[in-house]
């Protein structure tokens, strides 16, 4: 189909001068009214939802999206994000709005590995394993797309590839990669999105990789991208980003020579305006008319395949009533539920009204909105904060006592005296509650993108994996009234809690959790909800990872970690109690019909939300085969599936083996299939000693012989 819109692109941009052509290929193209086509902004983001245009539906951020482990879901809530931003695109031009944030061509999703759990952008990711990430993000690219004739909204898998901060250095940093850790980590979730999701763009990134920069990279975009994973959609550069070659990498002379190594390289877009020196560098000859006509072929054969030139495209109907609706906001609420982790509960939840008469709800993230939405958001228009949502889930013969306890900004940025002015207020809030609800954490202005968050001192990223110095004085403070404390955080990515998790009663990472965000949390606290999240993402203890600009991964996710973590990759609790009864498999490697076959109930009194997740591990047939298993991932996630299990239900699950869980990646980055034994692993849980001991659970597993 993409070759029927491919002959219409080349029909129009064969009418165009190469002048023309030219200038169609910076991202907020200028309308040629001679050929009537009309001026046309690439830039518009949909992470969790339509961002940056005004009124929306806010999802949770994506790091949480990925903590609900449910490909189904996400994919439904893909769909909302492209038929919002269709109608927004209906309305706009309707009103002769070719604005930015206003177009069909979504910049999202963000596919990098959360390698380190400093970077501030970790928040925008589907967390550290490339399994996880994979699958997700071509549910949340098919989602985007969508399977009509037409496509509801261009996805573009962000940012390729190898980047994962430090933010202050993006812009002149070089990433080093082994050819092991590019195929084993860096590049699977880029590769399915192309020959799984038929991604239709993919964005470059700031950095270089091994040397060259992601943008103009000939073995990222040409070797890779269009010869092995034969991927025929546009390439985009990041924002600024063919500035750089000039200015910070320093392997241009200047913008025209940075054009023609984009441009030549296979970078068909420019977000930026670098490509304003395309034409000129025709002239000096360092680009070929061909060259720059197919770019146009490109972006324009999105644009055809978008119905954009149509006349029967199925989603112009779209409009203000598909936007912000009930079902949307129900979706929100959902994913919320979905995607709050329980990391500690000593039986305290869900709340017992009979005993709990008055809840004092502290902090600085109980009554924000900015917590709730993260980064690359839109605007809902209605939004329940902690402190609403829990006041709501209390009901009237409940008492609400409320303190912002401490302010959230940089301790260094202020004075300590200021930072701790609303102490004395929260202690008397926790002498006069049965229970504290005491929500921690940080928002999108502190950690996130290197010039959108005000932490001037790491430029978006975090410097420690510790709460905020206010914060854990106030932890410290209300530890002395005694009163049971429930701590929530609010925060893109993980935090080091080691020294208040021995000294509270429960733990919920509640993330950037959307518009519903504060009414899913009431009603978990309360059990009218269930908190269904694992973590995507390693709770590290501070000090353990490597240094942050390390892009080895020796030390780095569950798959490569030495040390024990706070908080294990795939952990989280519930309110149920999920036993494993069977774990058997059905097929062949052989054939790829390997299926896990589980059995499982939950013997607990209260329903479940679970996630079964399986791990392989070849560590047996690597040593058999005489490799350094040192190398070698410990195990590394392969299936998973979420379940609902209501109290005392049993539900026997088939989850789907791939059969390149089995490949083993040399040296050389080329994928092995080993003779030998290998294990797979099933619970709801990774097969770590940590897990074990904080679940009280150890995973079935079952040997497969190749």
């Amino acid at each position: 189909m993409r070759r029927d819109f491919r002959k219409e692109a080349e029909a129009l941009v064969a009418q165009m001068t190469v002048k023309e052509a030219a200038e169609q290929l910076i991202f907020d193209a200028p309308a040629l009214e001679r050929l009537g086509i009309p001026a046309y902004n690439y830039w518009n983001e949909g992470l969790h939802g339509t961002a940056r245009s005004g009124t929306a539906t806010v999802f949770p951020q994506a790091i949480a999206l990925a903590a609900m482990f449910d490909g189904d879901l996400l994919r439904k809530i893909a769909d909302v994000i492209a038929t919002e931003t269709r109608a927004k695109y209906n309305e706009a031009r309707k009103r002769g709005d070719r604005g930015i944030y206003k177009g069909i061509t979504l910049w999202s999703p963000n596919i990098n590995l959360f390698r380190d759990q400093r970077w501030g952008r970790g928040q925008e990711t589907y967390g550290e394993d490339p399994y996880l990430t994979s699958r997700l993000g071509v549910s949340f690219i098919q989602g985007l797309q969508g399977e009509g004739k037409y496509l509801k909204t261009a996805a573009c898998a962000k940012h390729y590839a190898v980047h994962s901060g430090p933010e202050a250095l993006r812009h002149s940093f070089d990433a080093q990669a082994s050819p092991k850790e590019l195929e084993e980590t860096y590049l699977p979730a880029f590769k399915a999105a192309v020959t799984e999701g038929d991604v239709e763009s993919v964005m470059g990134a700031y950095n270089r990789t091994n040397g060259e920069p992601c943008c103009g990279s000939e073995f990222l975009l040409r070797e890779k991208l269009r010869k092995e994973w034969g991927f025929d959609g546009h390439v985009v550069s990041d924002f600024g980003a063919l500035n750089d070659f000039h200015a910070n990498h320093k392997v241009c002379p200047d913008a025209e020579h940075s054009a023609a190594k984009a441009l030549k390289a296979g970078c068909n877009l420019n977000a930026g305006y670098v490509y304003k020196e395309l034409y000129k560098a025709y002239e000096d000859g360092l680009v070929t008319e061909e060259e720059i006509r197919e770019a146009a072929v490109r972006v324009f054969t999105t644009r055809f395949r978008l119905g954009m030139f149509a006349d029967d495209c199925e989603y112009d109907r779209l409009g203000m009533a598909d936007i912000d609706t009930k079902e949307h906001r129900q979706l929100a609420y959902e994913a919320a539920c979905r995607s709050t982790v329980l990391l500690k509960n000593d039986g305290l939840l869900p709340l017992d009204r009979s005993k709990v008469k008055t809840v004092g709800i502290i902090g600085p993230t109980a009554a924000s909105i900015e917590v709730l939405n993260g980064n690359y958001n839109g605007t809902a228009s209605r939004y329940v904060s902690n402190l609403e949502g829990i006041r709501a889930a209390a009901g009237e013969d409940i008492r609400i006592l409320y303190s912002e306890g401490c302010h959230l900004f940089k301790d260094r940025v202020q004075p300590l005296a200021q930072a701790d002015d609303r102490f004395s207020e929260a202690l008397s809030v926790a002498e006069n509650s049965d229970v504290v609800i005491l929500c921690l954490g940080l928002d999108a202005s502190i950690e996130g993108e290197e010039g959108d968050a005000g932490n001037a001192f790491a430029a978006g990223d975090k410097e420690s994996l510790y709460l905020m110095e206010s914060q854990q004085r106030l932890f410290e403070a209300l530890r002395e009234t005694k009163t049971p404390i429930v701590l929530v955080l609010n925060t893109g990515s993980a935090m080091d809690v080691s020294k208040q998790e021995g000294r509270c009663s429960a733990i919920l990472q509640s993330w950037y959790s959307g518009e519903c965000g504060g009414q899913a949390l009431g009603d978990i606290l309360f059990g009218e909800a269930l908190p269904g999240g694992k973590l995507p993402v390693t709770v590290s203890f501070e000090g353990q990872l490597p240094e942050f600009t390390d892009y080895r991964m020796t030390g780095r996710t569950y798959r490569y970690a030495k040390e024990e973590a706070l908080y294990p990759f795939g952990y989280g609790l519930g309110y149920g109690d999920a036993v494993y009864k069977s774990f058997e498999t059905e097929g062949s490697v052989d054939t790829e019909d390997l299926s896990a076959k589980i059995k499982l109930k939950n013997e607990g009194r209260l329903a479940l939300d679970e996630v079964v997740q399986i791990y392989i591990s070849n560590a047996k047939a690597a040593e058999a085969a005489g490799m350094d298993t040192k190398e070698q991932p410990k195990y590394a996630l392969c299936a998973f599936a979420a379940v609902h299990l209501e109290a005392g239900e049993e539900k026997e699950m088939s989850l789907p083996i791939p059969a390149a869980a089995f490949d083993t990646v040399d040296d050389k980055g080329l994928r092995l299939r080993l003779k030998g034994s290998y294990t797979l692993y099933a619970g709801g849980q990774q097969p770590d000693e940590r897990s074990a001991a904080l679940t009280g659970k150890q995973c079935l597993l079952r040997e497969i012989l190749l």
